[in-house]
């Protein structure tokens, strides 16, 4: 299943507008902050599809019967990028457990690249809802191989994925390998560059939230 949220013109779109905007994503506080916002609203989203449950609540003047959510999920993301999307949706799941993890393209003279892990920290996964935040969902390609690094620490019963925007290649690529996922964004964009950048969309989004780095 995808869930493009630009669809229903709300305010992720006013959001991912500004994250691809260049004059305004120089400002790296105000693209944190989007794609923070970003990750809360997409978490408000996934909470309706949740399981709920009836909860006797004691309240100053006697009892209230609220509906609670029944499970935590567990709260994963790629080091760097994903930190600000991740923390938008903590801020919402703020009991949930969390994982993360180190995935990045390790690039070769030929300009070609591999999906490079190097540390995982996760809690057990076994028959947990795991929800995974990626800013840009590209070829793909490192969102699988995260998604099989966390495997490895047990099997979720469902996974959702969170991206503020997403390529149709990539989308195609991880539903091919991961049929049940669903995938959540703010927006699709279709063209991927040979180097595996999505076209038009917004640039590096751990460089721009975090400063350049040098290429491994």
């Amino acid at each position: 299943m995808i869930i493009n949220l630009s669809t229903t013109h709300s305010l992720v779109s006013n959001w991912v507008g500004e994250l691809r905007h260049t004059d305004i994503q120089t400002d790296r506080m105000r693209f944190r902050k989007n794609l923070e916002r970003t990750g809360e609203v997409i978490a408000y989203e996934i909470s309706k599809t949740l399981e709920w449950e009836e909860q006797e609540i004691p309240t100053p003047l006697g009892i209230s019967v609220c509906k609670v959510m029944k499970e935590q999920p567990v709260l994963a993301t790629i080091l760097r990028a994903g930190l600000p999307l991740h923390q938008g949706v903590l801020n919402y799941f703020d009991k949930a457990d969390n994982a993360f993890i180190s995935a990045y393209r390790k690039h070769h003279r030929d300009g070609s690249f591999e999906i490079s892990i190097e540390y995982v920290s996760c809690p057990d996964l076994d028959n947990r809802i795991l929800i995974i935040s990626d800013p840009m969902l590209a070829t793909g390609a490192s969102l699988v191989k995260t998604l099989q690094a966390l495997k490895a620490e047990g099997q979720p019963k469902e996974i959702h994925i969170v991206s503020a925007i997403a390529c149709t290649v990539g989308i195609e690529f991880v539903r091919r390998e991961e049929p049940t996922v669903k995938i959540w964004c703010g927006a699709i964009d279709d063209e991927l560059t040979a180097k595996g950048f999505i076209v038009p969309g917004l640039g590096d989004a751990g460089d721009l939230s975090f400063g350049s780095k040098t290429q491994s």
